[in-house]
């Protein structure tokens, strides 16, 4: 959980987080409360310097660091963690802001000062009335800023001021020659005050030239959105250690399962704000059009959701994070200082809504001339599918990525419908080489990608656990889209709770008899085969004494009756099974170990569902978005807001991907992503209800309100429940106690 991703990154964050531990301990910071107020520097300020702690961002040719936004962002995210007091973020973004000029002797000399140690604030665009004229060989400006963080601290401000021609005019000012007001302050750690300017003389060697308004805006954002990403990885910190440790009845109070959620949420709600802030940075390379995007999103998912982070924490503690001894409250004051500083939300959410309503944030991940005899082959392969096309129905659906025929056939038989399966089912390819199928189907619209459906997560346990010649009966005819499957885990007491299922296996000869009742089985009506869950050992243990079967849905016994669900449609069913024999050789794996494949398949069935991001599920507010009328603007704000969550579920996977690439481990983005696809389903439905009205009166509607949202419930309860996401989450990553 880190808004950065490389190991050299992370290294600078600890860094920081030693130093503030030797210089910063908390108890000094509550004895300087009044002098940050009047504007007193730190008394290690000189030492962070000496570190260049500030000036990592910086180039070297200034004094700085050469490194990137990334870099210093790693500093920013461990500011936030431990609450470091002072004009950190205020220098930094001051210094982000400088570096978007044109190269010339005022920014060099303006960056050198900063590299120097010299404290520094930003009044952007729209924070003030300032406003300049010409005068002979100077600028003269006279105005009033809005309340600035860091500025009574600061010793230099880089100021932006409007002329009469319309343009804007940025200036590198001495505040020792300005008027100060200070402003008693929310954020306990840092200064407020405003600045007034009374025919300030700016000559060129303090005029910084080439700066976009825009850019300087979202990169301010960025910045603070790594201090709030910071903030809320140490809500996930602090809880998680209370949670261990506090007792209550006589038990660890972190075997309260409202409390495990509570805490899962947290963890849920900091990663999204990591990949919101870390997106938002590495935005400042793309255009105006994708930054602000990006931008948008680390407001909406990172900045203005923190204070609410921290409060919901503060509920986590009780009445002791409630009191001034506790160190809650600096967090809280902090994170709301900083939503109120990037300004309304409602009006990021406007502007991200206007882009959305008419494109998407681009993820693509460059990956330049990497593999390129792999890509030719592909190119060659899918070349070569295109000039062919599909006639024949799929078992699995009407959908054109479930056709058979030749086109699909040539795909499937080259590997390319499960790449990252060993050959001879897929390429085994990399992270890398999935990419790049990724990007060669992207680039040929009109080629329909197969899908396995259901399938897909089944047939990772065939490739792992069944004999050479079960893999070859049913892996060809699945991935060329003759056969349908369906999986047979839930039980009418056991939904979400697979490991008490009563559905029984008994050994015969030859195989096994099982009798039993599942539920709530997709496809089921068209499925050719099943992967069914049955207890083979009713005397061991809830875990153990599990078998993994695939069941020929034709065999005698099996009688699928189909559940209407609230749509009137009937996708669902129930699957009862009477004395069906299934052969020993349609037993994955040791006859008590199946819950370890059962595991494996609803990663995977997660991970599929967590990729139904890529779905869009406001196309009715989209399209109230895009007409005129009296509803536009709310449905463009709601929009906005949905969008920018999208993004950051899809920022996360972005970061799971390099991660991959950059040869690390699989993280817990599956668990995390699903509980993230709920919340925003939810929100999607929820926004849409209210804000279109009457039109959600009618059943066929168009654009279509309500079909959609009665189908919601098989997205956010299939591949496991919330909540049983959430137990995942608490136990298994936080590490918080069982019962």
């Amino acid at each position: 959980m880190s808004v950065t991703l490389s190991a050299e990154q992370r290294q600078l964050g600890e860094s920081l987080r030693q130093f503030a531990a030797r210089h910063a301990p908390m108890a000094d910071t509550r004895n300087a409360f009044d002098a940050l107020a009047e504007g007193h520097l730190p008394a290690w300020w000189a030492e962070l310097v000496a570190n260049g702690f500030h000036a990592v961002h910086l180039p070297e040719s200034d004094g700085g660091h050469g490194g990137g936004l990334l870099d210093v962002a790693a500093i920013l995210e461990a500011a936030g963690t431990v609450s470091l007091p002072g004009p950190l973020l205020s220098t930094v973004t001051a210094g982000a802001v400088g570096l978007l000029a044109d190269a010339s002797p005022a920014r060099a000399g303006y960056l050198g000062a900063l590299a120097a140690g010299a404290p520094a604030a930003v009044v952007l665009a729209g924070q003030s009335s300032f406003t300049a004229r010409r005068v002979d060989d100077h600028w003269s400006i006279s105005g009033v800023s809005e309340v600035i963080s860091g500025a009574r601290s600061a010793t230099l401000a880089l100021i932006c001021a409007g002329c009469d021609d319309g343009t804007e005019l940025w200036a590198v000012v001495d505040t020792s020659r300005v008027t100060i007001q200070p402003v008693a302050g929310t954020d306990l750690l840092t200064d407020l005050a405003t600045l007034t300017l009374d025919d300030y003389p700016a000559g060129s060697g303090a005029v910084l030239a080439g700066i976009d308004i825009e850019r300087a805006d979202y990169l301010a954002v960025g910045l603070a959105a790594a201090v709030c990403a910071g903030i809320a990885t140490w809500c996930v910190e602090a809880a998680t250690a209370h949670l261990r440790t506090r007792e209550q009845f006589g038990v660890p109070i972190g075997t309260f399962q409202a409390l495990q959620h509570q805490a899962a949420m947290l963890l849920v709600n900091a990663e999204l704000a990591c990949a919101a802030a870390w997106d938002a940075l590495r935005a400042v390379t793309d255009t105006v059009e994708q930054h602000r995007m990006a931008a948008a999103t680390a407001a909406l998912v990172a900045i203005t959701p923190c204070p609410d982070t921290v409060f919901d924490t503060l509920t986590m503690f009780g009445a002791i994070g409630f009191t001034w001894e506790h160190d809650l409250h600096l967090y809280w004051r902090r994170a709301t200082s900083i939503a109120a500083s990037i300004g309304p939300a409602t009006d990021w959410a406007r502007r991200l809504g206007e882009l959305a309503a008419a494109g998407q944030r681009d993820f693509t991940v460059d990956l330049g001339g990497a593999e390129a005899e792999f890509r030719a082959d592909v190119v060659a392969t899918l070349d070569a599918a295109a000039a062919l096309s599909n006639d024949g129905p799929g078992r699995q659906g009407d959908d054109a990525h479930f056709q058979t025929g030749p086109q699909r056939t040539l795909i499937a038989e080259a590997g390319l419908i499960a790449p990252q399966w060993p050959v001879p089912w897929g390429l085994n390819a990399s992270p890398l080489q999935q990419l790049i199928i990724i990007e060669e189907f992207a680039n040929r619209p009109d080629l329909v990608r197969p899908s396995l459906g259901i399938a897909e997560w089944i047939l990772p346990s065939l490739v792992q656990a069944a004999p050479d010649a079960l893999q070859q009966r049913l892996i060809p005819p699945t991935q060329r889209g003759e056969l349908a499957w369906c999986q047979l885990f839930s039980e009418p007491g056991a939904g979400s709770d697979l490991a008490s299922l009563t559905t029984r296996a008994v050994k015969v000869d030859g195989g096994w008899r099982i009798n039993g009742h599942k539920i709530w089985t997709s496809c089921a009506q068209r499925a050719d085969y099943g992967a069914l869950l049955a207890r083979t050992d009713p005397t061991a243990a809830k875990h153990r004494g599990i078998g993994y079967f695939i069941v020929d849905m034709r065999s005698d016994g099996i009688e699928v009756q189909p559940i209407v669900q609230a749509t009137g449609s009937a996708e669902f069913n129930e699957v009862f099974l009477t004395n069906v024999f299934v052969p020993d050789e349609m037993l994955l794996g040791e006859p008590t170990e199946g819950w370890q494949l059962a595991i494996a398949t609803m990663a995977q069935e997660r991970t599929a569902i967590s990729a139904y991001v890529e779905n869009d599920r406001a196309v009715a507010l989209r399209a109230l978005a895009a007409a005129p009328g009296s509803g536009r603007g709310d449905a463009m704000r709601a929009l906005g807001e949905l969008d920018a969550y999208a993004n950051a579920i899809r920022a996360l996977g972005v970061r799971e991907t390099i991660r991959l690439l950059d040869g690390q481990g699989f993280g817990a983005s599956s668990s995390i992503a699903k509980v993230a696809m709920n919340v925003l389903l939810r929100r999607t439905f929820q926004a849409t209800l209210a804000t279109v009205g009457r039109l959600a009166m009618v059943a066929n509607s168009e654009p279509a309100v309500v079909e959609p949202y009665l189908l919601s419930p098989a997205e956010l309860i299939g591949g496991g429940t919330k909540e049983i996401q959430l137990n995942i989450i608490a136990q298994m990553i936080l590490g918080l106690p069982r019962k």
